[in-house]
């Protein structure tokens, strides 16, 4: 799949997010890359499908605000390696980005798992 499509499709998934999730994505920046860095690789796996880095919400303090840029990246080689057609790249693509906003909220897996599946279940 061509890289613009990707992207859009990413763009796509977080436009769906619900509102009292969306509103609450301010400075964090969503970006694709092919795979992991070397270092990430190492550390979490090659084969991972994305990655957030940050503080989640519950580690913020609202009287220091964090520092480092918040980060979401999808990695759009490991998701289309995994995924054998379009409408599972697409649904691949939405499952990670749920995933990984999940872990700027603050979410357990099995919390991220049901969104993925059902929706979110709390405001």
């Amino acid at each position: 799949m061509q890289r613009a499509r990707f992207e859009r499709l990413v763009a796509q998934a977080l436009d769906t997010l619900p509102p009292q999730f969306a509103r609450r994505l301010t400075n964090i920046a969503v970006m694709v890359e092919p795979r992991p860095s070397r270092e990430v690789a190492r550390d979490l796996g090659a084969d991972i499908l994305g990655l957030y880095q940050g503080a989640s919400e519950m580690e913020q303090s609202p009287m220091a605000p964090y520092e480092l840029p918040e980060v979401i990246v999808i990695y759009q080689d490991n998701i289309e390696a995994v995924c054998r057609t379009d409408a599972e790249i697409i649904d691949e693509i939405r499952k990670t980005v749920i995933h990984e906003v999940g872990h700027h909220f603050g979410l357990t897996d099995d919390q991220m798992e049901a969104w993925e599946e059902n929706g979110p279940d709390d405001g």
